[in-house]
């Protein structure tokens, strides 16, 4: 199973990405390590603010090409609709 996640940075700034694992993923852009992605490091803390399942890595990778494609105004949209019902 994998997700499409979006976080909120520090300075309101949203990263996109995919993992497998989401509350590890979560973990590694909020702690000082090599893992976490290089533009979160400086925009800690992040907080997941959406997150979407996929079937496959496959799936997630083109799901996540499609959000990081969307104008801020249709992330920020994303983000209140899953919100309002209740998907996150």
């Amino acid at each position: 199973m994998w997700f499409v996640y979006i976080v909120r940075c520090k300075d309101s700034s949203l990263y996109t990405g995919i993992t497998n694992d989401i509350e590890r993923r979560i973990g590694e852009h909020n702690t000082n390590n090599k893992v976490g992605s290089k533009y979160t490091r400086v925009k800690r803390p992040v907080i997941l603010v959406y997150k979407e399942q996929m079937h496959s890595r496959s799936e997630a990778l083109k799901r996540e090409r499609e959000i990081k494609h969307l104008s801020r105004q249709s992330k920020e949209t994303l983000i209140k609709v899953n919100s309002m019902y209740g998907t996150f």
